[in-house]
């Protein structure tokens, strides 16, 4: 993929925007050209299913945590990214997710 360094005829660097999307399965951030909306680099991770009841099914907070900042790492990394050249950042989660976050541990509650 092509660096977001400036052109040698003096063009401005690229801008790029992320999407990290936490899905039921996997992990995915892909990186976008904001001037022509195409994507740059992606990567994508999958995470363990655990099934504690019939019908149930539980993640493991700090294994989407690392999964989601290993997959921006490596988009960042493949792509020949400058990080100061990402404005921006969106997030989907899987809609239903709920996690107990202790602010004075800094770790899942």
């Amino acid at each position: 993929m092509a660096s977001t360094a400036a052109a040698a005829d003096g063009a401005a660097p690229r801008q790029l925007v992320g999407a990290l999307d936490q899905g039921t399965t996997s992990t995915r951030f892909i990186l976008f050209d904001v001037a022509t909306g195409l994507p740059v680099a992606s990567h994508q991770m999958t995470h363990k299913q655990h099934y504690p009841h019939p019908g149930w099914v539980e993640h493991d907070p700090m294994e989407i945590l690392d999964c989601a900042e290993q997959c921006i790492d490596e988009a960042v990394t493949s792509g020949g990214v400058d990080p100061a050249s990402v404005k921006a950042v969106g997030i989907t989660n899987q809609r239903e997710t709920t996690v107990v976050w202790d602010k004075y541990a800094g770790r899942v509650g």
